[in-house]
Formats: structure tokens, C-alpha cells, sequence
């Protein structure tokens, strides 16, 4: 996946509920 921080982050926000998918996959990133 070449997804930025930037992107993951800005994903978060128009995903706010599906945020909590997203985080063990930015835990990895972050």
C-alpha cells in the first residue's frame, strides 16, 4: 500500500467510524 500519513490520517476523517479498522493497520506506519 502507498498511502501516506497524510492520507491515512485524512482517510480517518471522512472514515471517522471505520477509523478503528484503520488503526492496527497505522500502528505499523506510525
Amino acid at each position: 500500500m502507498s498511502v501516506t500519513m497524510r492520507q491515512m490520517l485524512e482517510a480517518g476523517v471522512h472514515f471517522g467510524h471505520q477509523t478503528r479498522y484503520w488503526n492496527p493497520k497505522m500502528a505499523e506506519y506510525i
